[in-house]
């Protein structure tokens, strides 16, 4: 990050559903990223990188450029494996959450890196000039305009989101180092759109059009200008909220992959994108990965059905074809009424809080 002042996460009016899908992504970045889709000047790029500034410090090897984390070993860079792999001391450092700002006209070198063949062959040494992916790691790639990147550039950013890793492989030379990031595209449908294959492989998408009643408008009015004018005053107006949000995705980060499922939710889920025809199995994943860190941030140990409806609003919305959803508008009242009647179709009881991973939906106790 720069030190430019951003405008507040928090302070964003309204679009909801739009924050609600980056805070799960910030909660768990194996969610799989966001597209948002939407006309010009609704706050898109302004929330992807009030979001990053939310974004606690890391910690990271401290000479490593890649910024692995030194509590992940088996995830390291190359470099780290050879200079620390032996367990011997390990200094450590605390850097910013980093923001990286895609720019459309990126090339695949550009992104991943390169391999520089020459100094392998003359001096036998591996030398990687890292790349969009390396300095994105553990922060967030924001990619503006995504629609008018090279289709084949969109698949490498998303291998890597999906993976975590990067791999750049030249003449017999190979070279790996952590890739895991919170991915962000933004779009203007008008403008173009995705294709189907890519659309899809992005976890969440959110449609989002300009606020309509006038007491919002002016309160974007308000804050904007307030903002403009003294950009700093307005920082710290707003420090105490952002704080406390901060603190939140932090401490949901920590127990987000500790939520407990049960074999009920499970069904739901299954039920649910059977019941709407979504094809592949790539929802079923995201919804359950979602309705965790939903749970997680609302405190909760388990998720529960508003979980599962919650994330599937984000999660469907670019994937059901030919059905009432077909404007990209799902909302959750709708989604709340098929789920209960999936669950009635299925003799699904009651949610409660899950015995175990493997516990039948029949056996899970009703909460209190």
């Amino acid at each position: 990050m720069s030190g430019r002042v951003v405008f507040p996460f928090t302070a964003i009016v309204g679009q909801e559903r739009m924050k609600r899908a980056l805070i799960l992504n910030a909660v768990n970045p194996q969610i799989g990223g966001v597209l948002i889709r939407g006309e010009r000047g609704t706050a898109k790029s302004t929330a992807a990188r009030a979001l990053a500034a939310l974004l606690p410090d890391i910690e990271v090897v401290a000479d490593c450029r890649f910024g692995c984390d030194p509590r992940r070993p088996n995830n390291w860079c190359d470099d780290c494996r050879i200079k620390h792999g032996d367990g011997g001391e390990l200094v450590t450092a605390v850097r910013r959450t980093p923001f990286v700002d895609l720019p459309v006209s990126a090339t695949e070198d550009r992104v991943v890196g390169t391999l520089d063949i020459e100094k392998a062959i003359q001096r036998g040494e591996k030398h990687f000039e890292a790349g969009v992916l390396a300095s994105a790691n553990r922060g967030l790639l924001y990619v503006d305009e995504v629609n008018l990147l090279d289709d084949h550039v969109v698949d490498l950013l998303l291998d890597s989101a999906a993976m975590g890793i990067n791999v750049v492989e030249r003449e017999g030379i190979s070279f790996t180092h952590p890739a895991k990031f919170i991915l962000v595209g933004t779009m203007n449908p008008e403008e173009g759109d995705l294709r189907p294959q890519l659309l899809d492989r992005f976890a969440f998408s959110v449609q989002i059009t300009g606020l309509t009643e006038a007491q919002q408008r002016i309160q974007i009015l308000e804050r904007r200008i307030a903002f403009e004018v003294d950009p700093d005053t307005f920082r710290e107006e707003w420090q105490a909220s952002e704080q406390t949000l901060s603190q939140q995705i932090a401490r949901a980060r920590r127990m987000a992959n500790q939520v407990k499922y049960s074999r009920r939710d499970l069904a739901s889920i299954a039920g649910l994108m059977g019941s709407l025809k979504v094809d592949g199995h790539r929802a079923d994943l995201v919804i359950l990965r979602g309705a965790q860190a939903h749970a997680a941030f609302q405190g909760r140990e388990y998720i529960i059905d508003e979980d599962i409806v919650l994330a599937a609003e984000l999660a469907l919305p670019h994937r059901i074809k030919g059905s009432r959803f077909q404007d990209n508008m799902l909302s959750a009242h709708e989604l709340e009424e098929q789920l209960d009647l999936v669950q009635s179709d299925m003799g699904l009881g009651e949610e409660g809080e899950p015995l175990d991973e493997t516990a039948d939906s029949s056996s899970v106790k009703k909460k209190p």
